[in-house]
Order: C-alpha cells, then sequence, then structure tokens
C-alpha cells in the first residue's frame, strides 16, 4: 500500500442537461481514502491490523518517502547504463 503518494478523489457532479462530469477537489493517499471507510479491518489481510499501518505511515514523512523513492529510481537506472543488448 502505498501511504505517501496522494491520488485524486473523484466526485461525479450532474450539469442541467444531464451530463455526468467527474471533478476532483480532493487528494488523497489510498491509505488516507482506506482508512475513512466503514468497517475497514475486513477490508484487511489476515494478520494485518489498522495499529499496524498507522505504525508504518509515522515512520517516515512524504518528503522522505519521494526522496527514497528518487535513490531508488537512480539506482535502478544506472544498473541499465553499459548493458548492451544483442
Amino acid at each position: 500500500m502505498n501511504f505517501h503518494r496522494p491520488s485524486g478523489v473523484p466526485e461525479e457532479v450532474s450539469h442541467a442537461k444531464g451530463k455526468v462530469k467527474r471533478v476532483y477537489r480532493r487528494y488523497a493517499t489510498p491509505w488516507e481514502i482506506l482508512r475513512e471507510l466503514p468497517e475497514v479491518a475486513k477490508y484487511l489481510k489476515e494478520g494485518v491490523s489498522i495499529q499496524e499501518l498507522e505504525r508504518r505511515t509515522g515512520g517516515q514523512s512524504d518528503t522522505a518517502a519521494a526522496a527514497e523513492m528518487q535513490q531508488a529510481k537512480q539506482k535502478l537506472f544506472a544498473s541499465f547504463q553499459g548493458k548492451k543488448t544483442a
């Protein structure tokens, strides 16, 4: 689960002529959206608790997670350089 990358939460708005349009007024991480569901515990895998997920979210800031992701991507892309394919 992604704890740090926000996504747009669509809201459907109907116009006077009946056309339905999606509007993105709110952005939240998948964890924030899941946490708002009623009876969220029933959607979790066996052995996974809400308390454990909450603990994992507090371990790293959004900025630190983004920096870690960028470092991992740089390392991955650096491994591609210099390799020749036939």
